[in-house]
C-alpha cells in the first residue's frame, strides 16, 4: 500500500517551513513539496537585501535566528530557514512541483513532477496546506512593448546596470532600494510611480535617503505617472491628471510591481477564492478553507493585498493549522 501522509505542503518557503516545523514537533508524518529549491522565493530576492523585520521576529519552529545586526540579510536569511529544516529533521522534495490535488478530507491524492526527469509520482495525505507564497506571476504593465528584452520584472543588482539609463517602476520599497542602488553604482535611474509620492510603508531608513536624491535631482522622479508604451531606446510616459505625454531616453526598464499569488490548486479543489481581493474563503482561527482538510498558510491568505502577511505573522498559520488537526 502506498504511504499515506498526515500532512501534505505544498510551497517550501518559510511559512510552509513553519508548518512542517508544527507538525514535526507534533510527531505528524508530513512531506513538503517545493517546485524550485528551499526557500525558492527568497532566492528571488535582490543579493543585498536587508529585511525589515528583525531576526527574532523571523525565527520559526524554536530555533534561534542569531545575526550580528538586528535586521538580517537575505544571505543570513536563506542560512537560517535550511538550518531550521535540518534542526526537525523535515522531508521536503525539492523541485518536485505538485500538478494537481484531488480528493477528500482523509485521503487526498497528489500527483506531481520532478523537473530534473519529468517523471510522475502520486502521493496520499490526510490533509493538505497549500502554501506557495505570492511570486507566481508579476503584475503586468499592460503596455505595448512589454514583452521586450529590456523590460524586467526582477532586480539582482545593479551591476548590470552600469551607464545606463534605467526606469524604475513603482513607489514601494523595492523601487526605492532599486534606484539608490543603480544610482551609486553609476546607472542612471529615473523613478515613475502612479501616487504623488513613495509608498508609506517603505523602510523607514531609505526615505531620508531617496527624498535628497530626489530633491537635489539625482534621481529624476516622475509622480503620477505611468509608463504607456515602451520602445526600443525610450520609454512614453502619461500624467494621469493631465494625461499629457512624455518620452524619456531609456535602455532598461525594472518594473517593481508586484507579485501575485497563484490560486490554481484551490481552485482544483473548490476552494472559493474572492474574485475581488483573491483572498480564498478560510477561518482565521484554523486556517481550514471552505472544503474540510484544505488548508492555506502565508501570503496566499492576504490575497491580492502582499503588505498584509508577511513571513512574520504568516509563520503562526503553522501552529493554528496543526492544532486544528489534532
Amino acid at each position: 500500500m502506498p504511504e499515506k501522509l498526515d500532512l501534505a505542503v505544498v510551497g517550501a518557503g518559510p511559512c510552509g517551513i513553519a508548518v512542517g516545523a508544527a507538525a514535526a514537533e507534533r510527531d505528524m508524518n508530513a512531506v513538503l513539496f517545493e517546485r524550485g529549491c528551499v526557500t525558492h522565493s527568497l532566492i528571488g530576492y535582490p543579493y543585498y537585501m536587508t529585511f525589515f523585520s528583525t531576526s527574532r521576529n523571523l525565527e520559526i519552529g524554536g530555533v534561534p535566528f542569531s545575526t550580528a545586526e538586528p535586521k538580517p540579510t537575505r544571505r543570513e536569511a536563506l542560512v537560517y530557514y535550511r538550518r531550521v529544516v535540518e534542526h526537525h529533521g523535515m522531508r521536503i522534495r525539492q523541485y518536485e512541483e505538485v500538478m494537481s490535488v484531488e480528493g477528500s478530507d482523509g485521503d487526498f491524492r497528489l500527483r506531481t513532477r520532478l523537473e530534473k526527469t519529468g517523471d510522475e509520482g502520486v502521493w496520499h495525505a490526510r490533509a493538505v496546506v497549500v502554501a506557495t507564497g505570492g511570486f507566481h506571476e508579476p503584475n503586468w504593465l499592460g503596455v505595448p512593448g512589454e514583452n521586450l528584452p529590456k523590460v524586467r520584472h526582477y532586480y539582482r543588482e545593479p551591476y548590470p546596470y552600469y551607464d545606463q539609463d534605467v526606469v524604475v517602476v513603482g513607489g514601494g520599497s523595492s523601487a526605492v532600494e532599486a534606484a539608490l542602488e543603480l544610482f551609486r553604482n553609476g546607472a542612471r535611474p529615473t523613478l515613475v510611480h502612479f501616487a504623488e509620492s513613495i509608498d508609506s510603508g517603505v523602510k523607514p531608513w531609505m526615505v531620508p535617503d531617496i527624498t535628497n536624491r530626489v530633491q537635489n535631482g539625482e534621481i529624476p522622479a516622475f509622480w503620477q505617472h505611468r509608463i504607456s508604451a515602451v520602445l526600443p531606446t525610450k520609454v512614453r510616459l502619461r500624467h494621469e491628471g493631465t494625461g499629457e505625454v512624455t518620452e524619456i531616453a531609456n535602455d532598461w526598464v525594472l518594473a517593481m510591481t508586484g507579485w501575485r499569488s497563484d490560486s490554481d490548486l484551490l481552485r482544483q479543489l473548490g476552494v472559493e477564492v474572492d474574485p475581488a481581493t483573491a483572498i480564498p474563503r478560510h477561518d482565521p482561527a484554523t486556517m481550514e478553507t471552505n472544503v474540510p482538510g484544505v488548508y492555506i498558510a502565508g501570503v496566499l491568505a492576504a490575497g491580492s493585498d502582499a503588505n498584509k502577511i508577511f513571513i512574520e505573522n504568516g509563520k503562526a498559520h503553522g501552529e493554528l493549522i496543526v492544532e486544528a488537526l489534532r
